[in-house]
């Protein structure tokens, strides 16, 4: 069993497999007359509209996982992106590798701090929610439409999740 060390998530680190969504750093404005502070473009949602893609929002209830943390599959979605944004604060890691072919060596580990969300980029392999202490409801965005949109591989060598000396939130 191989190991995979958890960094901590942030905009720069995760670029490379899509967005980070949280509030710090972002670009924001007032609006409604003062009384609303708008924090705007926080992802780019690609539903594949001009491939009969739609916008889906769900509710994803994460129930926390036994630890050590094992990661022994991985999915993508060919179609479109796919965001998870916490609807409160809960510690969750995300385990993802680079769109294209699936490549083990490549595979990263980040673990969340407070609100952040994040938007896996269309094709990127990223492994399905992982709630660490408590159980977790999650918005999610992502395509809907009549092609299958959710390709999943078995790893021919499990990974397990370790804590970074400096991870507040991990495995």
């Amino acid at each position: 069993m191989k190991t995979l060390t958890l960094e901590p998530l942030t905009r720069e680190a995760f670029a490379p497999f899509g967005d980070v969504i949280e509030l710090e750093g972002a670009r924001h404005f007032p609006i409604n007359g003062g009384t609303t502070e708008r924090f705007h473009d926080l992802a780019h949602v690609d539903i594949g509209a001009d491939e009969g893609g739609r916008p889906l929002i769900s509710v994803f209830r994460g129930q926390p996982r036994p630890q050590p943390v094992e990661i022994s599959m991985m999915e993508r979605h060919p179609l479109g992106s796919q965001a998870f944004l916490p609807m409160r604060d809960v510690a969750y890691l995300i385990v993802v590798a680079a769109a294209g072919e699936f490549d083990p060596a490549g595979l990263r580990a980040f673990h969340t701090r407070g609100w952040q969300g994040v938007n896996y980029a269309r094709g990127v392999w990223h492994h399905p929610l992982i709630v660490l202490d408590r159980e977790g409801d999650f918005i999610v965005v992502d395509r809907g439409g009549s092609q299958p949109n959710c390709d999943e591989i078995d790893l021919a060598e499990r990974h397990v999740l370790v804590r970074a000396a400096s991870a507040r939130h991990a495995a």
